[in-house]
């Protein structure tokens, strides 16, 4: 898997390595809450999840979730990516930073560079994003990308209700 690389930011496939990380960034409040519960405890659970759902995902796609990384610093600040999400159709967006990298711009840069590898290396012609409504930071991120929302979705085995959002890349 390749490497996408932003001015800023460095990002990289989720690896095993990455289990660590992985499980702070998935076990933040702000994730758990508009994100959801991953039941992920430990760093063994977080290796488990990444093979089962992260490296297949990549292996079946050729896509998938990546970690952001600062290029001069090196250090991890979130994950962006692109999936194929049950319930959807075509190729959703997603991204989420540690708190004290939120308001500095990361998550947009992140994305714009998904979304430009999506449209010139994958050759996608729409990307989708999904959000809670009341997750008020993420939609900003969605609207400023470019994307415009369609309508209310529910995915499979999930209560909330979701806006859902799409955005052209190839005509």
């Amino acid at each position: 898997m390749q490497q996408i690389v932003s001015d800023r930011l460095i990002l990289k496939p989720v690896a095993l390595q990455d289990a660590p990380f992985i499980l702070e960034l998935q076990n933040m409040p702000k994730w758990l809450k508009y994100i959801g519960d991953r039941n992920l405890k430990t760093v063994a659970d977080t290796e488990l999840y990444i093979k089962a759902k992260m490296i297949e995902h990549y292996k079946e796609h050729g896509y998938g979730n990546y970690v952001i990384c600062h290029k001069e610093e090196g250090h991890k600040m979130g994950t962006c990516g692109l999936f194929n999400r049950p319930g959807l159709e075509g190729v959703d967006i997603g991204f989420a930073l540690l708190p004290q990298f939120e308001g500095k711009g990361y998550g947009y840069e992140s994305s714009v560079a998904i979304m430009e590898f999506a449209r010139n290396s994958l050759k996608l012609k729409k990307l989708s994003a999904i959000v809670l409504p009341e997750n008020q930071a993420s939609v900003r991120l969605i609207e400023k990308l470019g994307l415009k929302f369609i309508k209310k979705v529910q995915l499979p085995d999930d209560p909330e209700q979701l806006d859902y959002y799409e955005i052209l890349l190839n005509k």
